[in-house]
């Protein structure tokens, strides 16, 4: 049974554009991973200043393997960068939501 993430991002409005950039320049880095199945990066369009980080996953292991290992190295735990300093976080809060895919549908075909 597949399963699905969403981290909740609160970002403050000066840090939108950062945290796009930053979500740009990973590209490709989840992709690759096994279990991996989808992701999705939402812009709040009114009202809110949290963005959904959306990702699917084959299963919960698989969502583990890559949160304990390459998705560790990338927030930082990892090691410290080149220039040996962190960069300042764009989001100033985060929640992690947990769901299991019960039903899902696509478009069909005409």
């Amino acid at each position: 049974m597949s399963v699905v993430k969403i981290n909740v991002l609160t970002v403050p409005a000066e840090m939108r554009e950062t945290l796009e950039k930053r979500f740009a320049a990973r590209a490709g880095s989840v992709e690759g991973s096994d279990g991996f199945e989808w992701f999705e990066l939402l812009r709040p369009v009114e009202g809110s200043d949290r963005y959904l980080v959306y990702t699917r996953w084959a299963s919960e292991e698989a969502y583990q393997a890559w949160a304990d290992g390459p998705a560790r190295a990338a927030h930082g735990q990892g090691g410290a960068p080149k220039d040996g300093e962190q960069p300042r976080p764009a989001a100033s809060g985060a929640e992690l939501w947990s769901f299991e895919v019960v039903q899902s549908a696509g478009p069909t075909s005409a």
